[in-house]
């Protein structure tokens, strides 16, 4: 017997390309300073195959991905993004940005960071890897613990 595919709500969708203007637009209203962040404008960029890689985690589906970002929101108090340079060439588009999260107990945090966002033939997201010192951007919010930190680093690697 063959199976058909019935197209879901996304198949439906048109979206706009993904250029440099839709990126920083798009991207711009998914990050704000109060509650948590809204990526349901996004998810119809991404294909339902979507790999995600960060230094934390890897990600495989797009049912993942999403959980993911629902736990991110649930953690952080605030959530925002500063967008600084986006470029894209073919169909790779990067993202340099300054993520700040606040947590309930904890001062808010900033992280210094890049997206490298891989598109598919049909202009989808098929893969985000997301590059970030998520430790080195923490400790440096620590009182002198920073100090004890950064001499480590520079006695061991520098």
């Amino acid at each position: 017997m063959h199976q058909q595919n019935i197209p879901n709500d996304e198949d439906k969708l048109v979206r706009e390309p993904l250029t440099v203007d839709s990126v920083y637009s798009l991207w711009s209203k998914t990050y704000n300073t109060q509650g948590e962040p809204d990526w349901s404008h996004l998810f119809p960029y991404y294909d339902s195959q979507i790999v995600f890689q960060d230094t934390i985690q890897r990600i495989e589906g797009k049912e993942a991905f999403n959980a993911m970002c629902q736990r991110l929101a649930k953690r952080c108090q605030s959530l925002n993004m500063e967008l600084l340079n986006v470029l894209k060439q073919d169909k790779i588009i990067m993202i340099e940005w300054i993520m700040t999260m606040s947590f309930t107990k904890y001062p808010s945090t900033p992280l210094y960071g890049s997206t490298r966002l891989t598109l598919n033939d049909q202009g989808l997201i098929i893969e985000q890897r997301d590059y970030y010192d998520l430790w080195g951007d923490i400790f440096n919010n620590i009182p002198r613990f920073n100090k004890i930190y950064r001499k480590f680093l520079s006695k061991k690697f520098g």
